[in-house]
């Protein structure tokens, strides 16, 4: 570099960029020129050529952090400046010298940490008056979060909501603290859980986050970093009771904190790194640094970056950004900080703090010196070959994890107190409440009790609602709210609600001896559910199908390399991923969701902290949620002609076959073939559901089994209760069957035979298989029995969800604002460009039969004209059910080779899984033809040897792709001993050469071949394997794709697009609004200046410099063309 920019070239910087790092020690000569002279004397040669004198930067600061590692490689270039020299200021001179004794220097970069004394520095820069680079006055109320968040909210910045509380005697009115069970009140502000409690002290790192009970409770409690762990999980609820703290609201910003670092106004930069509340471990490298990843800022990050730095007058400082809901937030204000293990930022740093330096001082010094002009860094995009293309997003519908079983009691209420409390709640706005919170539950218990009371004290008293109702609506409240915590779940609302319907006329009755009891005027229809809570052995099927998951992202080097998964965990580590996962307000579901993302994300700890922060609630008008009790035209009378079939007592005819089957669909001529006369099939089930009770009955009365345990915590007494309603429920008082229990049957069964057969209760075999054969006709033709109304029931189901797909396709290949890995300052990654989009849907069953049924009746592809969707739709009318876990995937690649407006440039990949294996059913599965994505064919290829990239070294996001598939062999997969992940087998066996490998693995609990030993206790029950992905289809064009999807929703009724107009617009107002960078004025404020003790880089008139340093390239941010967000 020329001496106009300050270097010279026989100082150029003896170092290598990617040198080795590691040790910090301390400066010497060789590196900087010490000043060491008398302290406090005027210089000895006073007549010393004004032109040559030194301008000193004086390092005052506590040793650990002036001889740190990132001061020394700093300090280190800022010396290679040939005018400026560096002189650190000791330690014990610091603590025990009057700041008289100080060395001399021209500007000072001082700062405070623990045990430094600020009070002196501002003394020495009061007596001195020296270039100050950070102020000192400022770093007081850094200290203060109080002074941090008052000075933000002045400066416009955004930050979370919130409150203070002081618990100062002296000012009472600022602490007024009402703490409930969901919720805080401070000084009348409310703060939901999950909130943040921050200590008013920026040194205390104890903040605690709280979270609600719907989602498990407890809170994460972070500290300074103590080896490994930055925070710990903890059952406590309750806030704490002495000092005094800033509440705010928690912003969920799926996982990932932003650390901004800026030097003077013009110049930031950005890492990321795992949030220390997600599961308390610290990500470090092999140096055991924490792992952190430079990230690119926004133009309206810079812009806060700029006022952050002017606000708090600190040329150097570093700050917390917070990326939630389309937004940036700053939620705290570090001061001096500085980037570590970054030789990019160091290069930077120093350049932009010696040319500020040189900019101000070498006019008074006569110092010859300009602005240095530099051309800008062109970063190299690296460009792939052949037929590799990029995975560029992966979409998955998936269905939760197995189950307690699910219960319901309804009853019509006619009572004024049901009516307050439907009031109170705001249910006249739409007809129809939910009460989930344990207050709202506590509220229609008391009504049941009371109601209860008076019938007892008064026979004869006008009250309407049945007796046993009333008993059974108080007995499963008590009971749920006595139980511990291992049974159904606490009192918190997450497994159990109660909805209210308003009925204007009253509830239509069933059958014509009912009419003489009608009673005129409105009521309520009150519906009581409970149970359905995901188990543990669903929490183990989530968490390793999560681990599986990882496998669908090929590659993975460095500190992954030889690990399953490899791909994905390297691609999110680098925040190259773009990851959001959704799921509907159903507590299993929300669960679910939390322990794959436990698994795929190789978490550790509980789930409620990963639940608050990593899942997005979806409850957003049919988004994920369907409201079961409002069937559409089309679903009751699909229900009523599925119930008129089934209530005959005859062997079913041909006329039959093409009522209830017109599809033709094998599994359900299977079944029929084996009901043969349903009428007669009821009868047997619901003997032998009799003869069960009667068991369950006799082992109660055995003493033996008195305190006997079934899984999950379950007593034999719970268990009666399940079958005994079921009993009673099924056979009408008419003698006809209520059809719509017989999934209840099923899923009661079911969960018994896999959970509780150690109580070896008889004939449980054949009621399973029977009520299995009436649920594989029930279930699916519920959602329509003719391809017509499998599409009209399938559109009210998820129109929505097909819309938002389509919008994630879409999306893929524009410019969006997420954590984006910024390429100058990535270290050891091959190509920070690519990013991958993965979106997880976690859902119940209703969602996940309607998606299919769109794919497999919409018209997507013609079966007489494409074999591969032939051989596809023949497998899925062999699948009898839609288990736990079931998934559909859908997966995007791009050929960056292709021109941008072929169809060949994005290709689309359709796959499927049935979920969890069930009971005995392995040897009639059907079989598919593997799991076939673009990631494992031709794998022998090789890349381009002329390639810009050796992708040997760095593979995370990319696949071979080839011309029409040949339909493959399944292939076994060895089980790698760590972790019980699963690989496929390497190329160097014969026998794996040239087949398709099978993501999905048995369980690592336990394998299903294995029988449960004891009595079924928690945590040793059988845990069913999940059925291997199947491809579908893995040749399509997205513009195909794009173009079905679009005439599907075009298809969509009046209705439908009224719902998806609601939902598109609550989705616009989630979305971050777009930005017009050239608009954005920054006018840079003079703040008047009253007897200044120290020069400071705050009070310059001139503009700021915009040449110190290369700025963060900029990120536009798209203008929305959908009615969507990109969220």
């Amino acid at each position: 570099m020329s001496k106009s920019s300050g270097m010279s070239n026989s100082e150029l910087p003896r170092f290598l960029i990617g040198s080795e790092v590691g040790e910090s020690r301390k400066l010497d000569n060789r590196d900087m020129r010490n000043i060491s002279g008398p302290y406090g004397e005027e210089e000895e040669e006073e007549d010393e050529d004004q032109s040559e004198r030194q301008i000193v930067v004086g390092i005052c600061s506590m040793m650990k952090k002036s001889t740190s590692k990132p001061m020394t490689e700093i300090l280190e270039r800022l010396c290679k400046f040939e005018y400026i020299t560096v002189v650190i200021f000791p330690e014990e001179v610091i603590l025990g010298e009057p700041v008289e004794k100080w060395p001399l220097c021209d500007c000072l970069i001082s700062f405070h940490s623990k045990g430094f004394p600020l009070d002196k520095a501002m003394s020495y820069a009061k007596l001195r008056n020296p270039l100050l680079i950070n102020d000192l006055n400022m770093q007081y109320f850094i200290q203060d979060r109080r002074e941090v968040y008052r000075i933000l909210k002045e400066e416009g910045i955004d930050l979370p909501r919130y409150a203070v509380l002081n618990r100062d005697p002296d000012r009472p009115e600022e602490c007024n603290l009402v703490e409930s069970e969901d919720h805080v009140e401070v000084n009348g502000e409310v703060f939901h859980k999950p909130f943040v409690e921050k200590p008013v002290s920026a040194e205390d790192h104890n903040v605690y986050i709280y979270y609600p009970t719907s989602a498990g409770g407890g809170s994460q409690r972070l500290f300074r970093k103590i080896g490994s762990r930055s925070s710990v999980y903890s059952p406590e609820s309750t806030v704490r009771k002495t000092g005094s703290y800033i509440y705010e609201e928690f912003m969920p910003t799926d996982g990932t904190d932003v650390k901004v670092y800026t030097v003077g106004p013009d110049y930031a930069h950005a890492e990321a790194r795992k949030s220390p509340a997600l599961d308390g471990k610290v990500e470090r490298d092999s140096e055991g640094k924490e792992i952190r990843y430079p990230v690119m800022l926004t133009a309206m990050e810079k812009l806060v970056a700029r006022k952050v730095c002017l606000a708090f007058k600190q040329t150097v400082c570093g700050f917390d950004l917070l990326r939630a809901n389309g937004h940036s937030f700053v939620c705290d204000v570090n001061g001096f900080s500085f980037v570590k293990n970054s030789m990019k930022y160091y290069d930077d740093c120093a350049k932009v703090l010696g040319n500020m330096v040189m900019r101000e001082l070498a006019p008074q010094f006569h110092i010859p010196w300009s602005i240095p002009m530099e051309a800008e860094d062109i970063p190299i995009v690296p460009t792939t070959s052949g037929t590799m293309m990029e995975l560029r997003c992966v979409i998955a519908v998936i269905r939760h994890g197995d189950r307690t079983p699910k219960q319901k009691m309804k009853m019509e209420v006619r009572n004024a107190l049901f009516f307050e409390l439907f009031e109170k709640y705001g249910g006249y706005k739409s007809g129809k409440l939910k009460l989930k919170k344990p207050k709202q539950l506590q509220e229609v218990l008391d009504i049941a009790r009371q109601l209860l009371a008076e019938l007892v004290l008064h026979n004869d008293c006008e009250i309407e609602e049945k007796k046993s109702k009333l008993e059974q609506l108080k007995t499963v409240l008590e009971m749920e709210s006595s139980l511990n915590d291992n049974q159904y779940g606490h009192f918190s609302g997450i497994n159990r609600k109660v909805q209210l319907t308003y009925l204007p006329n009253g509830q239509p009755k069933a059958s014509s001896e009912e009419e003489d009891t009608l009673k005129e005027g409105p009521s309520l229809l009150l519906v009581l559910k409970w149970g359905g809570e995901l188990t543990p052995a669903g929490r183990v099927q989530a968490e390793e199908l999560g681990r599986a998951f990882r496998c669908m992202y090929p590659g993975g080097q460095g500190d992954y390399a030889g690990f399953p998964g490899c791909g994905l965990l390297r691609l999110h580590s680098t925040y190259r991923h773009d990851l959001k996962i959704y799921a509907s307000d159903e507590g299993r579901v929300q669960m679910t969701a939390a322990a794959f993302a436990k698994g795929l994300l190789a978490l550790e700890g509980e789930l409620t902290p990963i639940l608050v922060q990593m899942v997005k609630s979806a409850n957003m008008n049919g988004l994920l949620d369907s409201d079961s009790d409002s069937l559409t035209d089309c679903q009751q009378r699909v229900k009523a002609r599925l119930h008129e079939i089934m209530q005959k007592s005859k062997d079913f005819n041909d006329d039959d076959y093409s009522k209830l089957a017109p599809t033709g669909s094998p599994s359900l001529v299977n079944s029929m073939g084996i009901i043969i006369n349903p009428v007669r099939t009821c009868d047997q089930v619901h003997t032998l559901i009799k003869s069960l009770t009667q068991q369950i009955c006799r082992r109660l009365e055995d003493p033996k089994s008195a305190d006997l345990q079934l899984y999950h915590s379950e007593s034999l007494e719970l268990m009666l209760q399940r079958w005994s309603k079921l009993e009673r429920d099924f056979r009408m008082k008419n003698g006809r069957y209520d059809i719509s229990k017989i999934p209840d049957i099923y899923d009661c069964v079911k969960y018994d035979t896999q959970h509780n057969s150690s109580l070896a209760l008889e004939d449980t075999l054949e009621l399973f298989h029977l009520s299995k054969a009436l649920a594989d006709i029930i279930i699916p033709q519920e959602y329509g029995i003719t391809k017509a109304e499998k599409l009209d029931i399938a559109s009210a189901y998820c129109l929505p969800l097909v819309k938002k797909i389509q919008l994630d396709l879409q999306r893929t290949h524009e410019d969006e604002a997420v954590n984006k890995l910024h390429p100058l300052y990535s270290r050891g990654v091959m190509s920070p460009g690519r990013h991958v989009r993965t979106r997880l849907y976690f859902t119940s069953e209703s969602h996940v039969h309607s998606l299919l049924n769109i794919f497999r009746y919409g018209g997507l592809l013609n079966e007489q004209k494409d074999e591969q969707w032939k051989q596809a739709m023949d497998y899925l009318s062999a699948v009898t059910e839609l288990n736990y876990m079931t998934q559909i995937v859908i997966m995007l690649y791009e050929d960056n080779n292709k021109d941008p407006s072929s169809e060949e440039r994005f290709h689309v990949e359709l796959h499927f899984s049935p979920g969890v294996k069930g009971c005995k059913d392995e040897e009639n599965a059907p079989l598919g033809f593997g799991f076939r994505p673009a990631s494992s064919e031709n794998h022998e290829k090789q890349t381009n040897p002329g390639s810009l990239e050796d992708l040997s070294q760095d593979e995370p996001d990319r696949a071979v792709l080839t011309e029409p598939i040949n339909i493959q062999k399944k292939s076994p997969l060895v089980r790698n001993r760590k972790g019980g992940s699963m690989e496929a087998l390497s190329e160097s066996n014969p026998s794996s050469r040239g087949l398709a490998y099978r993501i999905f693995p048995s369980s690592s609990r336990q394998s299903p071949e294995i029988k449960p030993s004891g009595l079924g206790f928690e945590g040793y029950s059988l845990v069913p394997s999940i059925y291997p992905l199947e491809t579908l289809h893995n040749s399509l064009s997205l513009k195909q794709v794009d173009e079905f999807l679009t005439a599907l929703c075009k298809n969509g009724s009046e209705t439908q697009f009224k719902r998806l107009k609601t939902l598109s617009a609550m989705f616009e107002s989630h979305s971050q609004p777009s930005i017009d960078v050239d608009s954005l004025e920054t006018p840079v404020t003079t703040p008047v200046q009253s007897q200044p003790t120290a020069q400071s880089l705050w009070y310059t008139g001139g503009p700021p410099s915009t040449s110190s340093g290369p700025l963060s390239p900029s990120v536009a941010d798209p203008s929305s063309n959908f009615a969507f967000s990109s969220e």
